[in-house]
């Protein structure tokens, strides 16, 4: 049995990845400050013994000296605002998550001499100027802008994690997720696919921002958990960013169409002003992580969101 950290083990991904490994019999620590997470996601495996919940701020020191911290395996590195409504809310809280908050839970894998993956971001490729993005670009990211708070502290974070491969031989893994989804997603979290359900089902006007022409794709979170889990267990991962994602290519006035249609809503589709630094284009190359972890999507994006659809309609009381 292993001793695994989920930090943000309260959040969307947080909650899933500690589920499925719950299920494999490895016993979780998970730790949360709750806000952005809800304890309500923790419910389905809140009372197994296997599971460990440690209220605290990642980005703290006291985070140091958690006895339960000794003698762990691995450490999921997930604790971070993800949508823009809640990070330009703690703009300074998100980037001491990912920045104090991974060099605390980098020296604690140390110490242990225990392997960590980090949650990174698309976000670190900013509005990018080639396409699809492949982990050697750089990124066209603004440093002076309300996005910046998340963008640059996942990169600093990355930096962090680089050093540690460096100077310390650590068995870290860097993943740089798209836009995971499923019905876990809060659906006031302001992200696109949550927002087009919940207006869709709700019969109000579905919103989107900009012409609807800049693109995205997206990612099921099953599949999202088997690829952290895989490059978890992969050796071949040390020392590697790879784009968890799926190639499958969308505009968000599509989305919005398909959303309206597999909801069968009579919501009207309306246009709004794009938010500043909103990418135009993001799509991932996983070239990569079929090379390494030889992994790939298998839930494409219908099947997905007809899953979304049908758990959403529970949530919101629009069962039938």
């Amino acid at each position: 049995m292993k001793k695994i950290v989920i930090t943000g083990v309260a959040g969307f991904l947080g909650s899933h990845l500690a589920k499925d490994l719950l299920s494999k019999k490895n016993k979780v620590i998970g730790l949360d400050n709750f806000s952005t997470g809800k304890k309500q996601n923790l419910s389905s495996f809140s009372s197994n013994t296997n599971f460990t919940l440690i209220e605290i701020d990642v980005s703290k020191e006291k985070v140091m000296d958690l006895e339960e911290l000794n003698g762990i395996d691995e450490i999921y590195h997930l604790a971070s605002p993800a949508s823009p409504a809640f990070y330009q809310k703690t703009p300074f809280d998100t980037i001491a998550v990912n920045t104090i908050g991974t060099k605390n839970m980098l020296d604690i894998a140390k110490r242990n001499n225990a392997k960590l993956v980090y949650l990174s971001t698309s976000e670190v490729y900013g509005d990018p100027e080639i396409h699809p993005q492949h982990e050697d670009y750089k990124g066209s990211v603004n440093t002076w802008g309300p996005r910046a708070c998340y963008d640059e502290g996942k990169r600093l974070g990355e930096v962090f994690c680089y050093l540690y491969y460096q100077l310390f031989n650590l068995q870290v893994k860097v993943a740089r997720i798209f836009n995971t989804y499923s019905a876990g997603l809060r659906n006031d979290d302001g992200r696109v696919i949550s927002n087009f359900i919940t207006q869709a089902l709700k019969g109000e006007n579905i919103t989107v921002y900009g012409d609807g022409t800049q693109t995205r794709s997206f990612c099921y979170v099953d599949d999202t958990i088997e690829a952290l889990t895989l490059m978890m267990k992969n050796d071949k991962a040390n020392g590697e960013i790879i784009n968890i994602g799926n190639s499958e290519e969308i505009s968000v006035i599509n989305l919005a169409t398909l959303i309206q249609k597999l909801t069968n809503s009579s919501s009207l589709i309306t246009f709004h002003p794009l938010p500043k630094d909103d990418p135009k284009q993001r799509c991932p190359n996983t070239n990569k992580a079929k090379q390494i972890l030889g992994w790939e999507p298998k839930i494409n994006l219908q099947e997905g969101l007809l899953r979304t659809i049908k758990e959403y309609r529970i949530k919101l009381g629009y069962v039938g």
